[in-house]
This record gives structure tokens, C-alpha cells and sequence, in this order.
């Protein structure tokens, strides 16, 4: 895919940056020494580790060059490194390895989550949030928009790009061995939007990159005007004019043992 757009990703970074807040606020390790951000974007997570472990070192982990870019110019006293999540180590335990909205771009959680648990501290934490929003209607009228005979052949199979998560069941026994608590939980938030074309705006800079990838600026638009309708369609106005953004988050928070 093209490199992220922290303009774009930022428009909603309030949105963002809540269920960031809610992860951290169920972390309980008042004296994490090591912190690590997996997939910081433009450091809005990054930024609440900061103020709550001052006294910690924190390393901050993404793949794209223009979010670390805009990530620094945030927070310029921290570490930030260029890396693929699926391949970063540790170069020494963690207390925390926080992953917020990012783990849903990376593949075969089978194998990473007991890597990720493996470069932890002893009580060490991994804490996950993750989109579990592929079957909501924002997602599925992309892949019904890219799927109909005037994209699929340009597009392809773009959806795979997003990895389908387990669930929560799945992602318990998953860590269950490798963990002596797991706290698991699934959110729902309803955000209030001005309209279906703020929806389109919101999954621009993240669901819809890799359908818009592959197109050329005319046909980018073209599908958007589609994606658009399909959106208005799916999101009704509600009595005062807006509508109603469903956006469900799976949380995890899991300790290590001794």
C-alpha cells in the first residue's frame, strides 16, 4: 500500500484516540520501567503513554515513514522507530507492549500474540485494541462496491489486506498459557457524524486505502462516488439530521506471569 496520511488520519482524532484512553485506563503498572508502542500512527497513543509512565523509557513502533515523520514532530524527546510489527524484537523485556488499532493490519496472530507475551517482563502487560468492524456496513459496501464488475479486476481482493480477527473466545485460549489474568471486552461506540460523506471521509485514511491503492485519481474518485451512495443508503439520517457511525473494538489486557 502507499504510505499512510497523518493529515487525513488526524481529522478524527478524538474518535481515535477514546478507545486509546479506555485501553490504557485498565493497565495496572503504576511502575512500568520499559514501554513499547506498536504501531503509534502520529503519536496520539504515543503521547498518553508519555504522561502516564513519565519516568518510563518509551519506544514508539510503526511501518509508515510520514506517521513517525509527523509522530516526532509531536513528541520530540521520545524514541521512535521504522519497523514491521511482525518482525519487531525487543531489545530488552517490557513492562507494557501497548498495541492500539494496530494489529488488525498484521497477519497470523497465532504465532505474534505468544511473541509479543515472550518479550515481556516478568507481571510484564500486552495490552491489544483492535477494530472488529469488517461486518459493519462501512466495510461491507466496499467489498461490495470492489467486488462489482467495474472494479474487481482493478482492485482485486483488497479486503484481505485487513486481517479478520478471532474472537474473543479464540484470542482467550490463545493467551491463556501464557498469562496468569486476561481482561477481555468488546465495545460498541456510536459516533455522531454530520453526515454519510464524514463516514467516507473517517475510512479514507484507513479501511479504504488499500481499495484506493490500485486506482488512478479519476477512478478513485469514481469509486468513492459509489462507495458514497452505498454509505447514505446504509446510514439513514437520524431525526436531526446526522447519523449513527457503529464502531465495534475488541480490548485486550494480559499479564504475564513470573
Amino acid at each position: 500500500m502507499q504510505d499512510w496520511n497523518p493529515d487525513l488520519y488526524r481529522q478524527f482524532e478524538a474518535e481515535r484516540t477514546r478507545p486509546a484512553h479506555e485501553l490504557l485506563a485498565r493497565i495496572e503498572n503504576a511502575n512500568a520501567k520499559r514501554v513499547t508502542d506498536l504501531g503509534c500512527g502520529p503519536g496520539n497513543s504515543t503521547e498518553l503513554l508519555v504522561r502516564r509512565f513519565p519516568d518510563a523509557t518509551i519506544t514508539a513502533i510503526d511501518s509508515s515513514s510520514a506517521m513517525l515523520a509527523s509522530a516526532r514532530k509531536r513528541l520530540p524527546d521520545c524514541r521512535f522507530i521504522q519497523a514491521d510489527i511482525s518482525h519487531w524484537q525487543a531489545d530488552a523485556p517490557q513492562d507494557i507492549i501497548y498495541a492500539n488499532a494496530s494489529l488488525q493490519w498484521v497477519g497470523d496472530h497465532v504465532q505474534l500474540l505468544p511473541h509479543l507475551m515472550a518479550q515481556l517482563s516478568s507481571r510484564g502487560i500486552l495490552a491489544i485494541q483492535m477494530p472488529d468492524n469488517r461486518e459493519e456496513p462501512s466495510h461491507r459496501v466496499m467489498r461490495d462496491v470492489a467486488g462489482s464488475d467495474s472494479w474487481k479486476s482493478k482492485i482485486g481482493d483488497a479486503a484481505a489486506t485487513r486481517v479478520k480477527i478471532e474472537s474473543a473466545d479464540r484470542y482467550y485460549d490463545l493467551l491463556a498459557a501464557h498469562s496468569v489474568s486476561i481482561d477481555i471486552w468488546r465495545t460498541t461506540y456510536f459516533h455522531v457524524m454530520p453526515s454519510p460523506s464524514a463516514i467516507v471521509e473517517w475510512v479514507r485514511s484507513t479501511g479504504l486505502r488499500p481499495f484506493l491503492d490500485a486506482l488512478n485519481e479519476s477512478e478513485q474518485q469514481e469509486f468513492l462516488e459509489q462507495y458514497t451512495a452505498g454509505i447514505a443508503r446504509a446510514y439513514p439520517s437520524r431525526a436531526d439530521g446526522r447519523v449513527l457511525l457503529a464502531f465495534p473494538r475488541l480490548f485486550i489486557v494480559a499479564q504475564k506471569g513470573i
